[in-house]
C-alpha cells in the first residue's frame, strides 16, 4: 500500500487530506507514508460504515459524469480533468441534498421575461453546460 501511495503522489501535487477507512491494509506504515507527503490522514469513525458512502458517491458521480465519456490520455490529462470536475462539482452541479443548490452557493438567476436571452457555458469540455441569463 505504501508503494502505491508513492506512485500516486510522485510530485508536489499531493492533496491536503486523505480519508480512508479502518481496514487492516491501512496500517501504521501506510499512515507514516501518508504523513511524509505532508498529507493529513483522516480515518473514518469507528463503526460508521456510512461514511464510506460519501466517498463512494463522489467516485460514482465522477465516473458517470466524466470518465464514462472520456478517454484519459496520460497522468497530466487525468489531473486536468479532475481539477475541472471538482470545480464543476462545487460551482455548477446542483445537488438534491442541498435543495438543488451548489456547494459553493451559486445565486439563482432573477426572474426572466420573454425577451431574456440564455447563455450556455460549456463545462468539462462540453459534456455538461451551465446556463445563465445574458447580462
Amino acid at each position: 500500500m505504501s508503494q502505491q501511495l508513492r506512485e500516486t503522489f510522485p510530485y508536489d501535487s499531493a492533496p491536503r487530506y486523505l480519508i480512508f477507512d479502518r481496514g487492516s491494509n491501512f496500517n501504521e506504515e501506510v499512515v507514516d507514508t501518508i504523513k511524509t507527503f505532508g498529507i493529513e490522514p483522516k480515518r473514518t469513525s469507528y463503526r460508521s460504515p456510512w461514511q464510506n458512502g460519501v466517498a463512494e458517491r463522489f467516485v460514482g458521480n465522477c465516473r458517470r459524469d466524466l470518465f464514462d465519456h472520456v478517454i484519459v490520455l496520460n497522468e497530466r490529462h487525468l489531473k486536468r480533468l479532475m481539477n475541472e470536475y471538482v470545480r464543476y462539482y462545487h460551482e455548477d452541479r446542483t445537488h438534491l441534498g442541498l435543495n438543488k443548490q451548489t456547494p459553493e452557493g451559486r445565486v439563482a438567476a432573477k426572474q426572466a421575461n420573454a425577451s431574456s436571452k440564455v447563455v450556455s457555458m460549456p463545462r468539462l469540455g462540453g459534456l455538461h453546460h451551465r446556463y445563465d441569463l445574458a447580462a
